[in-house]
C-alpha cells in the first residue's frame, strides 16, 4: 500500500530518545530523563482530586467539541488574572493539547500550498506538522543580538502565515510589547495571519509575558495546561481565535476530534484555582535556572542567551548530528538538557 508524500514528515527526535530510554529501562538500565519539556511536579492535588471525585459520580462521556462551558469561562478569567483582558468565553476553543490546537489553527487558516513562515531555531514540530497538511514552513534565521527571535522586517515575501512563539523554545527568550507589536502590526498589514504560541507563558523569572491578544484580537493565540499547570500527558490545551472564527473551528473540532478529553477537562478546570501549587512549583524552577546560569560557564558554555522563563538555556556548542546520536545510542540518558516536547 502507497504512502502519502505528506505522510513523510521528520520525526520529532526528542520522542524517538525518550523511545531508546524506555527501551533501555525495560533492559535494566538505570534512566536519568533529560530528555522532554515536563515538570518533574505532578498535575496539582486538588485538580487530581476533581479527577477521582467525577470518576465516581459521572459517566464523562462526551462533552461539547469547543470544551466544557466552565473551563472556557475559567480561562477567560485566567487571562484577566495575568494580563487584565476582559475576554469572551466564546472565542476560547478547548483543546486535545496545543497539539491540537496547532492542527486546527493551521487548518483552519491555511489553503494546501501556503507558505507558512517562522523563525529559527524553533519549535520542530511546527515544521512537521504544516508539512502533513500540504503547507510549505519558511524559516527565518535569527541573530544572538536579537534573543533568537524575528524582527518584523525579517518576515519573507509571499507567505500567508507567521508562527511567533514567545517564550521561545529552544530560546527560553521573550518578546517585549513593543517588537511583539511591530510583527503583528507588520503581518496584519500584509494580509498574514498571525498565531501566537504562548503554551510557556506564567513560567517567567523576570517581566511576565506578553500575550499577542493585549495587542490585537485578530490573530490565533495557543497555550497549554503542559506546562505551567504541570499536566503534560493529560493532553489538554486551548486557543483563542477572533470571533468570527469561532464557528469555523468549531466544525473542524467536531470532525477532527469530537472533543477534548473529558477527563482532562474536569482536571484542567480544578487546577486554575491551585495557584498557591504552582507558584511554589516556580520557586523551584527559578532555583534550578540559576543553577544551570551559574554552572554552564564554568562548563565551557560561554554563549548563553540567559532565559526569561523556564529551565531552558540555548547555547552555543560545537558537536555534530551524527555525534550526537552516538551519544545518544551509548547512553539514552545524556543528552541536549532539559528537552523540547513542545505541547
Amino acid at each position: 500500500m502507497r504512502f502519502s508524500s505528506r505522510g513523510q514528515v521528520d520525526p520529532f527526535i526528542v520522542m524517538d530518545v525518550m523511545e531508546a530510554a524506555r527501551a533501555a529501562e525495560a533492559a535494566g538500565r538505570h534512566i536519568i530523563h533529560m530528555e522532554v519539556g515536563q515538570p518533574s511536579t505532578p498535575a496539582p492535588a486538588a485538580a487530581r482530586a476533581a479527577l477521582a471525585a467525577a470518576l465516581e459520580r459521572d459517566a464523562l462521556g462526551y462533552t461539547v467539541a469547543l470544551g466544557l462551558p466552565a473551563l472556557r469561562q475559567g480561562i477567560a478569567a485566567l487571562y484577566q488574572r495575568w494580563y487584565g483582558l476582559d475576554l469572551d468565553p466564546a472565542r476560547v476553543i478547548v483543546t486535545s493539547g496545543s497539539s491540537g490546537a496547532f492542527l486546527l489553527a493551521f487548518a483552519a487558516l491555511f489553503d494546501a500550498d501556503d507558505r507558512v513562515a517562522l523563525g529559527e531555531p524553533g519549535y520542530p514540530s511546527y515544521r512537521q506538522i504544516l508539512r502533513a497538511l500540504s503547507l510549505t514552513p519558511v524559516g527565518i534565521a535569527t541573530r544572538p543580538q536579537d534573543r533568537y527571535q524575528p524582527r518584523a522586517q525579517d518576515i519573507p515575501d509571499d507567505v500567508a502565515g507567521l508562527i511567533v512563539a514567545s517564550p521561545g523554545n529552544p530560546s527560553g527568550t521573550m518578546l517585549g510589547r513593543q517588537p511583539l507589536a511591530e510583527l503583528i502590526h507588520a503581518a496584519q498589514t500584509r494580509a498574514i495571519s498571525f498565531v501566537s504560541d504562548e503554551i510557556y507563558h506564567g513560567l517567567h523569572y523576570e517581566a511576565r509575558a506578553v500575550s499577542a491578544l493585549e495587542i490585537s484580537d485578530d490573530l490565533y493565540v495557543i497555550n497549554s495546561f503542559s506546562k505551567y499547570f504541570s499536566m503534560t500527558g493529560w493532553r489538554v490545551g486551548w486557543m483563542v481565535v477572533p470571533e468570527g472564527h469561532i464557528r469555523t473551528v468549531e466544525r473542524l473540532a467536531q470532525n477532527m476530534f469530537i472533543c477534548p478529553p473529558h477527563a482532562s477537562q474536569i482536571a484542567a478546570l480544578a487546577a486554575l484555582d491551585c495557584i498557591d501549587e504552582l507558584e511554589a512549583n516556580r520557586a523551584v524552577y527559578a532555583e534550578n535556572r540559576q543553577l544551570m546560569l551559574d554552572g554552564l560557564p564554568k562548563a565551557g558554555f560561554t554563549e548563553i542567551a540567559p532565559p526569561r522563563w523556564r529551565l531552558l538555556h540555548l547555547c552555543r556548542y560545537r558537536a555534530s548530528r551524527p555525534g550526537c546520536a552516538r551519544l545518544r545510542r551509548r547512553d539514552p540518558g545524556r543528552g541536549r538538557g532539559r528537552g523540547h516536547a513542545g505541547a
